[in-house]
This record gives structure tokens, C-alpha cells and sequence, in this order.
């Protein structure tokens, strides 16, 4: 009987860990299209005469297309699967750097920004899907930490990849090199048919919740989580956007050293999401964790803000930052399905961390309209207070999530 126990936890071990890594991959995926162009503006802005207000306009489309599609494509994730709607979304991808090899106007690149926005839409709703599925409940949040690791990692690679390759052969081959990506990760989980397996049987919603398909959308706690990853990602994203700027006014640092701060904000981030698996795992606290580091984050912003540290700690403070947003990740994707997927059984996961998430693509689009104008305008500490103001209201929606969730 201990052999055949044995036997079972190893298979489920192993099926756990293939089921991460393959999602693992496809969320990395999704992360490095996300930074596709960047890292090529430098080669796009003089090949069709482009300002950076336009090529900053293609980026702000494919979020709002990302953000409006993400709330759609959960219910995309209930009906048909998740692995239908994750390959219809890599080949979105595909498409798009195939048009961007073969782009000839400023048209095209919004073309290829549309069908960015259209491919990342679907990850979250589906992932989430599988991983909740799929994965042993013990196994969670070392599978939601593996997760955003995965994210960082293609964040990562994408100007390395982009603008190293670009710099060798040209954009139009650096474009062709994220193809060969895309196609590899589409024959990934087109090769895995139990990976996302349809609804589950036996999966039952809450008495009345479900009856509706957006039953969801009259949930407190559902609002509360989507306003959380607004908030949260809109401070973020202000860090990524102008942190380099930020560092340079604030503190006299060179551009390469002010960049280098951003790095060790990534990083810090990174760090925060690998412990903070180990946390989540072992500890249902997870609106007081959130609570507690994001608190630290902004505090750690606001003494940025001040430009009193000396020069040689900047980039301690921002990896510290950035581990404290990390360290929350794995939490607060357990904490939505605590408060949220919880009322309506798994048929709804789709529809609910697809909108739920979907917060974080309208966080990342709307950042430039709330930071753009304090940078203009020279408020580079402010910016930095906005940072904390935005990480403080994150903090009063978790904890009314908090409160807010069911107790079963």
C-alpha cells in the first residue's frame, strides 16, 4: 500500500511539474511579445519617421485591446477550453511578427500592435484555468510563483533577443527570430491535449451565482481584486516607464546607472516572487502578506521620492521595492481565487481571472496618462509620490477583499 501511495505522489508529482513548465513557457511567451517592439523602436522611429508619441500610441493600443479582450476571453476559456484559446492566441503572435517582418508603413505597426494585444489577452484567463485545474492545491503557489518567474523571464529576454539580433541581421530578421519562438510555443501546447482539459466534471457553482454568466460581476470582492491590479500595475508600470529619468534627475546618475536601477527593481522582483511561492504555500494570510508588503514598497518609494538616501543605495531601495511587489505576486493570485473563482466552481475560472486580470492591462495603459504630465512638468519626486499613493490604495482594496471573501 506505501509503494502504490508512493507511486501515485510521484506520478502527480510529475504531472504537476508538466503542467507548470509547459504554462510556464506559454506565459513567458505572452511577456516577450509584450516587449516585441520596444526594443526595436530605435531601428522602426527613422525607418518610417516616426516620433515617439506615435510609436508610444501603438504600445498604449495593444493594451487597451489586451485589457478589453482579457475580460472577453475568459468566457472564450469556459466555453471551449483553455488550449484552443491559448493556441488561437500564439498564433496571433505569429501572425504579428510575420506582419512586422514584412511591415512597410506606420499602419502596419499598428496592425501588429492589435494583434499583440489580441494574442496576450487570452493568458491569463486560461493559464490560470489550467493551473487551478491541473495542478495539486498544495502545489498552488509554487505554481503561481513559477508563473510570474516565467513573465519576468521573457520581459527579460525580449530586448536582449530583439535589439541584439537587430543589431546583427537587421529588424526584419529579429522579427522573424520571434516567429520561430512563437511557433515552438504553439507546437508546445498543441502537443499536450490534456493540458487543458474542458470544464471538469463534477465542477459545481454556488447555488444561484452562477445562473447568469456574468453573475460574477454583482461580487464585491470581484471589483475589489480588479481595482487591485489596476492600481498595483499602474505604479509599475510608472517605475518601468520612467525610472531611468526618475534616478537621473533625482539622484545626478548617469544613464546607464540610472537604467541599472530599473534592473535591480526587475530583479528585486523577481527574487520577491521565487519566496514568495514558498509563503504563499505554506500560509492562507494572504490579504495581510499583501497588505504588509506593498505598505513597505511605498514607503520605500516615498523615501526615493525624497532624494535624501545616498547615491550608492538607490538601486537597494528599488531592488527592495521591487522584491516586496514580487514577494506579493503568488499571494494575491491564491487570494483571487479565495475570494472570487471560490462563489462559482470551476466552470467560471475563465470569465473571472479574465476579468479580474484584465486590471492589469488597463493598469499599464492608463500609467502614461497619470505619470506622463508629472514628468513633463518636472515633478520627478511627485512622480515618485505617485507611486505611493497608487501602492497605498492597493492596499485599502485587499484588505476589503479581505473582508469581503468567503470563509469556507
Amino acid at each position: 500500500m506505501a509503494g502504490m501511495n508512493s507511486n501515485v505522489a510521484a506520478a502527480a508529482l510529475r504531472s504537476d511539474v508538466r503542467v507548470i513548465s509547459l504554462i510556464g513557457f506559454a506565459h513567458g511567451t505572452s511577456h516577450f511579445f509584450q516587449l516585441v517592439l520596444p526594443p526595436l523602436f530605435p531601428w522602426l522611429m527613422p525607418e518610417f519617421g516616426l516620433s515617439f508619441t506615435q510609436v508610444g500610441a501603438v504600445m498604449t493600443t495593444l493594451f487597451v485591446v489586451s485589457a478589453i479582450g482579457q475580460a472577453m476571453a475568459g468566457f472564450l476559456v469556459d466555453r471551449f477550453g483553455p488550449q484552443r484559446v491559448l493556441l488561437a492566441g500564439i498564433g496571433c503572435f505569429v501572425l504579428a511578427a510575420l506582419l512586422l517582418a514584412l511591415a512597410n508603413s506606420y499602419a502596419v505597426l499598428f496592425l501588429v500592435g492589435i494583434l499583440i494585444g489580441l494574442g496576450n489577452c487570452v493568458f491569463h484567463p486560461a493559464d490560470f484555468t489550467v493551473l487551478n485545474r491541473d495542478v495539486s492545491p498544495a502545489r498552488l503557489g509554487y505554481a503561481f510563483s513559477a508563473h510570474g518567474l516565467s513573465g519576468n523571464l521573457g520581459y527579460a529576454l525580449a530586448p536582449v533577443m530583439m535589439a541584439g539580433i537587430a543589431t546583427a541581421a537587421g529588424w526584419r530578421t529579429a522579427a522573424l527570430a520571434a516567429v520561430a519562438l512563437g511557433v515552438a510555443a504553439w507546437l508546445a501546447i498543441r502537443m499536450q491535449p490534456d493540458a487543458a482539459r474542458p470544464e471538469a466534471a463534477g465542477a459545481k457553482p454556488e447555488a444561484g451565482k452562477a445562473a447568469s454568466a456574468f453573475g460574477f460581476l454583482g461580487v464585491g470582492a470581484v471589483w475589489m481584486c480588479f481595482a487591485f491590479f489596476l492600481l498595483v500595475t499602474a505604479a509599475f508600470a510608472g517605475l518601468q516607464n520612467y525610472a531611468t529619468p526618475i534616478m537621473q534627475q533625482l539622484y545626478g546618475l548617469s544613464a546607464a546607472s540610472a537604467a541599472a536601477t530599473l534592473t535591480a527593481l526587475l530583479l528585486g522582483g523577481a527574487g520577491g516572487i521565487a519566496v514568495g511561492g514558498v509563503y504563499a504555500s505554506r500560509n492562507p494570510s494572504h490579504d495581510r502578506l499583501i497588505a504588509l508588503v506593498i505598505g513597505l514598497a511605498a514607503l520605500i518609494a516615498v523615501l526615493i521620492a525624497s532624494a535624501v538616501l545616498p547615491v550608492w543605495s538607490v538601486s537597494i531601495a528599488m531592488a527592495a521595492m521591487g522584491f516586496c511587489v514580487g514577494l506579493a505576486g503568488p499571494s494575491r493570485d491564491l487570494l483571487v481565487r479565495q475570494a472570487a473563482t471560490s462563489r462559482f466552481g470551476q466552470q467560471a475560472y475563465g470569465r473571472v481571472y479574465g476579468f479580474v486580470y484584465s486590471g492589469l492591462d488597463a493598469g499599464a495603459a492608463l500609467s502614461p496618462l497619470a505619470f506622463g504630465p508629472l514628468m513633463d512638468a518636472g515633478h520627478f519626486g511627485g512622480a515618485m509620490i505617485g507611486v505611493a499613493v497608487l501602492q497605498g490604495a492597493a492596499i485599502l482594496t485587499v484588505l476589503r477583499i479581505g473582508r469581503l471573501r468567503p470563509t469556507n
